[in-house]
C-alpha cells in the first residue's frame, strides 16, 4: 500500500534529554496504527512532532511526499493531517452540535472582517459548517445527545465529541490521543467500531497512540512500539505480543499488560 504518511529518523531532543532518537516508520494510506509504549516511551513528543506542535532536532515528516515537519499546527491540519487532544479542544459551555460547527472554522472561506459584517460568504460558510456538523453527529450516533452540553457528557461521549471536531477539519490522516482513556469495557468497544466506521467509511488513514492494550491489539493493523525514545518493534498484532523486546519493555509479564 501506498505510503501517506513517512517518518525518517525522527529526533527530538530537549537540552541533554533525548525524546525521541532516529525513529522512522511509515503509515500506510487507509490503515489503521497504532504507536504503544510504557509511560515515558516518547509516544507524545513523537506525535506533537508530527503534528506539528513540535520541531525535531533532527530527521523529517513528509506527508503525501511533502515534508511537513517545522509547519506551524494549523498549517498541517489544513493540508489534512489532523491531531485530536482528550479534552483541551472541547468548550464545555456550548452544546455538541455547537462545538463541531466552532471547530469547521480552519475551513472558513469568508474573512475575520466578513463574520464581523456577517456577510454572503460568511452566511454561506456558516450554512454549509451547520450541514457537516449534522452529517459528522449523524455518523458517530450523537444525534440524540447533539443539544446537551459538552459538560455533562459521559467519558464516552466526549471522545466521540473529540473525534467530531477532529472530523470538521476533514482530515484525511488523524492523530488520536488516547481515545480509549478513562472508558468501561462496553465504551471502549463502541469507540473501536467507530474508529473503524471511520477508516472503512470516510476513508480516513488513523494513526493513535494508546494504553488500552487489548484495545490496541483489536483495533491496529500494525503497532509500532518505542521505549527509551527509540523504536524497538514493529509489525501486526500477532507479531507485537510476540516480540521478546516488546514483553521486556513491558515490565517483561507475559499477560494483559499487552493484551496476552
Amino acid at each position: 500500500m501506498t505510503a501517506i504518511l513517512e517518518i525518517r529518523n525522527l529526533t527530538k531532543k530537549f537540552g541533554g534529554l533525548t525524546a525521541n532518537n532516529d525513529i522512522s516508520f511509515d503509515v500506510a494510506q487507509g490503515e489503521i496504527l497504532s504507536v504503544i509504549g510504557p509511560n515515558g516511551a516518547g509516544k507524545s513528543t513523537l506525535f506533537k512532532q508530527i503534528a506539528g506542535f513540535e520541531r525535531p532536532t533532527a530527521g523529517e515528516v513528509r506527508y503525501k511526499g511533502d515534508r511537513i515537519s517545522g509547519l506551524p499546527p494549523h498549517k498541517v491540519a489544513r493540508m489534512g493531517v489532523v491531531r485530536t487532544f482528550q479534552e483541551t479542544t472541547i468548550f464545555k459551555s456550548m452544546t455538541v452540535r455547537e462545538n463541531v460547527i466552532v471547530a469547521h472554522h480552519l475551513r472558513s472561506r469568508a474573512s475575520l472582517l466578513g463574520y464581523f459584517l456577517n456577510s454572503a460568504q460568511a452566511r454561506a460558510d456558516e450554512a454549509d459548517f451547520a450541514r457537516s456538523a449534522d452529517d459528522i453527529i449523524g455518523f458517530l450516533g450523537l444525534v440524540e445527545i447533539r443539544d446537551e452540553l459538552a459538560s455533562n457528557l459521559p467519558q464516552g461521549h466526549l471522545r466521540a465529541l473529540g473525534m467530531a471536531i477532529g472530523l470538521a477539519t476533514q482530515p484525511q490522516v488523524i492523530l488520536l490521543d488516547e481515545p480509549f482513556a478513562g472508558m468501561n469495557h462496553d465504551e471502549t468497544m463502541r469507540m473501536v467500531a467507530l474508529v473503524r466506521r471511520l477508516r472503512d467509511e470516510r476513508g480516513v488513514t488513523v494513526l493513535l497512540v494508546e494504553h488500552d492494550m487489548p484495545a490496541v491489539m483489536k483495533i491496529s493493523d500494525r503497532i509500532v512500539c518505542i521505549n527509551f525514545g527509540q523504536k524497538i518493534a514493529e509489525g501486526g498484532p500477532a507479531e507485537i505480543q510476540a516480540d521478546p523486546r516488546v514483553i521486556e519493555a513491558y515490565l517483561g509479564s507475559e499477560d494483559a499488560a499487552i493484551g496476552i
